[in-house]
């Protein structure tokens, strides 16, 4: 929608908000508003009346009070019988009631000299509210929410990708493309470390002072927070505590830095003993590689952490098995396999660039240069899949997207290639598409029509996607 609007003023965010909703596109408002939007078709009222209530959306009725207004200068209703319009329209999917208002609404528009077309048009968008449609007044609270994060993302990316990753779950998006995102964006991002990183994701600065975003622990899984608040609680000694939400200790310092040591830890034996870590501790947050600082890479991180034992009664010291083995550093294939297992994303490179000679090799083309493709080129692509949906205003259509280290490409799967392709569409997670490039202006769809499953080629890389219906 986005990129067919293309908003100049706070009314288009107003309009976006509100039309990309069931009710609208069941009740086909979406393209004659678009059309008329970019000077593709005229726009035209059937009375100065209706000009009135529509002038401010080309026409087209967006919103809850315009319907309930064209109600009244149409239709002669009056204020009550609009209000419980209203409350049919939006209980009429559930318990029905808006067949009522049919005939009274037709013969109304007709006493007053409108086209039969105009009313079965008006009253087939009214029965599309009743899937959802927005009050102006709700749509313009979300569009002000829209315009500050959209400043937000603009001018001050690292604070807006933080922000979002200290609200999961949430959205559409993952981390794990939230960081990408953010990265595409020209933020810094810095890996989780138990001498840099609060619980949740922070801000530091660069040698430019420029603010670069810090992955928090809370990104790894398996490490209690009650753990991490004792880890933050022995580096920072008695600085400012604050209690989380499971009452553990928690302190990310401020925006930008604070949350940098007081007291560093300078092996991993001194974090397990000043931080109370035990075995399983440790080894969650070696996996995570957030031990890299005190060890050098996750191989002896693990050989540390396994040497650290409880202290024993007498002693109070932590006892570490003797000798330093010569251990291999992790290949670059063991290292994202290991972020995604640990922290659900990797700051290296994406894992489909390490496969992307066996895909070009079987003629799997990159997500880059599809998007490059003219309308009705083949198409013969592979990635990863990161959201399925399946709108109930899309006719049972499945949209899917899928994301490799170039780009992202969104399927349109027709209802009979889902239902002839079922296991694959809903069980693969590195998918593959034939199909042919949909291209209007800015916006690329593939449509389908062949799907298969490359799965195997991910090893045991832990993927998940998040899907919608």
């Amino acid at each position: 929608m986005l990129p067919r609007l293309r908003p100049r003023c706070y009314y288009d965010l107003v309009i976006e908000v509100a039309i990309v909703r069931p009710g609208p596109i069941q009740g086909d408002m979406v393209h004659p508003y678009l059309r008329r939007r970019n000077g593709e078709d005229p726009v035209s009222y059937p009375s100065p009346e209706i000009e009135q209530v529509l002038e401010r959306t080309l026409g087209v009725p967006i919103f809850q009070e315009q319907v309930m207004q064209i109600a009244m200068v149409a239709a002669g209703f009056s204020a009550g019988e609009a209000d419980r319009l209203r409350r049919a329209m939006a209980a009429w999917k559930r318990r029905g009631g808006l067949e009522g208002f049919e005939s009274r609404l037709k013969a109304g528009m007709a006493e007053r000299g409108y086209l039969p077309e105009f009313a079965e048009r008006i009253f087939n968008q009214i029965k599309g509210f009743g899937d959802y449609g927005f009050p102006e007044s709700h749509a313009a609270s979300f569009a002000l929410l829209v315009y500050v994060s959209a400043w937000l993302k603009c001018h001050e990316p690292a604070v807006f990708f933080c922000a979002l990753l200290n609200s999961q779950p949430m959205g559409f998006y993952a981390p794990a493309q939230l960081v990408r995102c953010a990265r595409e964006h020209g933020v810094e991002v810095r890996p989780v470390d138990v001498n840099h990183s609060g619980w949740e994701s922070t801000l530091e600065r660069d040698a430019t002072g420029r603010p670069v975003l810090r992955l928090g622990l809370n990104r790894v899984k398996g490490l209690a927070e009650h753990a991490a608040g004792r880890l933050l609680k022995a580096r920072r000694g008695n600085a400012r505590r604050s209690t989380g939400r499971h009452g553990s200790v928690r302190d990310n310092g401020d925006w930008f830095g604070n949350a940098q040591p007081g007291n560093a830890f300078r092996s991993v034996p001194e974090l397990a003993e000043r931080a109370g870590l035990g075995r399983g501790e440790l080894d969650v947050l070696a996996g995570a590689g957030a031990l890299e600082s005190l060890a050098r890479n996750r191989h002896r991180a693990h050989w540390d952490a396994a040497g650290v034992e409880k202290p024993a009664p007498l002693l109070g010291q932590p006892r570490i098995a003797e000798g330093i083995p010569m251990l291999k550093a992790p290949t670059e294939g063991q290292e994202v396999l290991a972020d995604y297992q640990h922290l659900g994303l990797s700051l290296r490179r994406h894992p489909l660039a390490l496969l992307r000679d066996r895909l070009t090799s079987v003629g799997l083309q990159p997500a880059g240069d599809v998007l490059q493709f003219p309308n009705g080129a083949a198409v013969h692509a592979a990635g990863l899949v990161i959201t399925r949906q399946r709108p109930s205003s899309a006719s049972g259509v499945i949209f899917v997207t899928i994301e490799d280290e170039t780009g992202y490409l969104n399927l349109v799967v027709w209802e009979r290639v889902a239902e002839r392709q079922r296991q694959v569409l809903l069980g693969a997670t590195l998918l593959g598409v034939h199909g042919e490039v949909q291209r209007e202006g800015a916006v690329v769809h593939i449509v389908a029509r062949q799907l298969s499953d490359h799965s195997g080629l991910l090893g045991q890389l832990p993927t998940q996607s998040r899907d919608f219906r």
